[in-house]
């Protein structure tokens, strides 16, 4: 035990008899039971959290390698189908788009403020009893 003989182990309780009294001797050991109890449960808590966190690390690694694997060959299947120059035939789509877009607002533009420049004037309507007035005169 610990590397220790029997004859430092009996010299070891009769210091821990001597300076602990023999009443309160069992109690004591008891309470260093529980202690080296509790250390060793300590350390083995300590030891599989950590070992959790390898696995986890080892994991994580495993994951960023098929990350690299897919990627790869995501890339590799859209060069080999010509999927690139779809990406770039829909962006230049999209810039044509756009300035179309554009154009249209200035031709928008442009019309509104024509037609708040070329308002017609409105002519004044007359009122149904004028002309009823009117044409009942034109009749007599």
């Amino acid at each position: 035990m610990f590397g220790m003989s029997l004859g430092e182990i009996f010299i070891v309780a009769i210091i821990a008899i001597l300076f602990v009294g023999p009443d309160k001797l069992p109690d004591a050991l008891v309470k260093i039971a529980k202690f080296f109890r509790s250390f060793k449960n300590t350390i083995n808590e300590a030891k599989e959290s950590f070992d959790r966190e390898l696995q986890i690390k080892e994991l994580k690694e495993e994951a960023l390698t098929y990350k690299k694997q897919l990627q790869a060959s995501v890339t590799e299947v859209a060069d080999t189908s010509g999927l690139s120059k779809l990406d770039d035939i829909y962006e230049e789509f999209n810039s044509i788009n756009k300035a179309l877009e554009e154009q249209d607002q200035d031709i928008e533009e442009e019309l509104t403020q024509k037609q708040k420049i070329q308002k017609p004037k409105k002519k004044k309507k007359k009122s149904k009893k004028k002309e009823d007035k009117l044409s009942e005169d034109k009749d007599v």
